[in-house]
């Protein structure tokens, strides 16, 4: 398999992997598919997108915080489930996301041990109280984010003290 960034052209392909799960996904619309292109990547064999990964940055509030990044949609053709297509799905988006250093990645999801075995840890949904005002109030599944069945988890990359450090030390430099 192949993973590449998403094109317009794979629009149609990557709205059919995620249709294809409306238990476990959240739906995309079309037009947010396109409008978010550039936070997708594809899994291609043979010519064919046989999976999808994107994600999307959730801005914490207040000066001493630092972004975190939510990877969703991971869906891969039902036939190629459980061949490591998934994981090299999510690695290359952790490889992409790495590179503007948030302090961390969360996910919400039904595979919690999918996403343990690439060092996410369960967390409190509290936690991730932007995610929910970001995403999560809008869900029409349940009545409330806290009685999702969804598991709540983060990949913890490094301290928001580093990315301060990281802004501060770009300013300086201009």
């Amino acid at each position: 398999m192949v993973i590449r960034p998403a094109e317009f052209h794979d629009v149609e392909s990557i709205f059919r992997l995620i249709k294809h799960y409306p238990n476990e996904l959240l739906p995309r619309a079309i037009s947010d598919i396109v409008q978010n292109i550039d936070r997708f990547l594809v899994g291609e064999m043979n010519g064919k997108v046989v999976g999808t990964v994107s994600w999307q940055i959730l801005p914490e509030i207040g000066a001493d915080k630092a972004p975190s990044v939510e990877i969703k949609s991971v869906a891969i053709e039902n036939s190629l489930r459980r061949k490591g297509l998934g994981q090299a799905l999510v690695q290359g988006a952790i490889n992409r996301i790495r590179t503007i250093q948030p302090c961390q990645i969360i996910v919400l999801t039904f595979t919690p041990d999918f996403f343990a075995s690439m060092g996410f840890k369960v967390v409190s949904k509290r936690k991730l109280i932007h995610k929910i005002y970001a995403g999560c109030i809008n869900c029409t599944k349940y009545d409330s984010p806290f009685t999702c069945p969804e598991v709540a988890m983060a990949l913890v990359l490094s301290p928001s003290t580093t990315v301060k450090r990281s802004i501060t030390k770009r300013k300086a430099t201009t």
